[in-house]
């Protein structure tokens, strides 16, 4: 069926838009964190992966790390098993890594599953292979009992990560999807939280952007409005005043470590959004909230 000309003076102008976000990132990284809606709805996962390979054709390298929290949480209640977090943090004893393990493995071949479909050419990984994610067990810090430390099991936080493994897979066009499980020093895995896996691991790609899908359309202010743009400095107003809280704050705060070392933007975007991922990478206005450091230009059109 033929296009009438205002449908097609829309779409030539959106390409149009697109041409200098596509010159500026030609072989450049971007590390996308995927999850929430656009992870369990069928339509979103195969806009997704479309997505993904379309930023690998014109020239980008994404670096997918994905989540899983749904549906670790789905598993464990199947299995009688509650769920408890701290400081949006997952408890993990045995029986919880045992399940987190099964569940991030099945999701991890299914995303590499779609994006070859979609004419890619993903490769699953996780942080075990080739121990290229060194992790040691992460404790909290009690919000209640003057900084005393909390032990909330099998979770990891990241001692480094090594770059050589993603370089090899993207030098040779392969898109790497990265569960978030880390290895210790003794062989053990540890559960990591996907955004601060996906934080870690833009700083250490020297990637471009980091972009955090999730199921709110962005950064809101109090009022339930969505932030746009934000520097470093406005995000720590943000957390310093609890407008950001809770399940937020290991995401945002992924976000805002990424651009504090040497990442060039943070993007938190709806995954509810069909073709969000294009939106936000080729386009002026994008679907979510831009991130970057004190004194770094907004994106092209702002």
């Amino acid at each position: 069926m033929p296009i009438d000309a205002v449908n097609a003076n829309v779409k030539a102008q959106i390409l149009a838009e697109a041409l200098p976000y596509i010159r500026r990132f030609h072989d450049r990284t971007i590390v996308i964190k995927y999850g929430g809606n656009a992870m369990t709805e069928t339509q979103l996962k195969a806009g997704f992966a479309r997505d993904v390979v379309m930023l690998k054709l014109v020239g980008m390298n994404p670096v997918i790390v994905h989540g899983g929290g749904p549906q670790i949480g789905e598993m464990l209640a199947k299995m009688g098993i509650e769920s408890e977090f701290r400081q949006g943090m997952r408890v993990t004893d045995e029986r919880v890594m045992n399940v987190v393990e099964m569940v991030l493995g099945e999701l991890n071949q299914e995303i590499v599953g779609l994006i070859n479909q979609q004419g890619g050419k993903a490769v699953g990984l996780t942080g075990q292979d080739g121990a290229f994610i060194r992790a040691r067990k992460m404790m909290l810090k009690s919000a209640d009992d003057n900084g005393a430390l909390v032990d909330i099991g099998l979770v990891g936080d990241i001692e480094r990560i090594d770059p050589e493994l993603i370089n090899l897979l993207d030098s040779r066009d392969f898109i790497p999807v990265i569960a978030p499980i880390g290895v210790g020093s003794e062989g053990e895995a540890y559960n990591i939280n996907a955004d601060l896996v996906a934080g870690k691991l833009a700083e250490t790609l020297k990637a471009e952007k980091l972009v955090l899908m999730t199921n709110t359309s962005g950064v809101l202010d109090r009022n339930g409005k969505l932030l746009t743009g934000l520097t470093a400095t406005e995000i720590e107003g943000l957390f310093a005043d609890g407008t950001i809280h809770g399940g937020m704050l290991p995401k945002i705060g992924s976000a805002l470590d990424a651009v504090k070392n040497g990442v060039k933007s943070s993007h938190v975007i709806d995954g509810r959004v069909e073709h969000a991922l294009l939106l936000e990478v080729l386009t002026n206005e994008g679907v979510g909230t831009m991130i970057r450091a004190d004194g770094a230009p907004p994106r092209i059109g702002a």
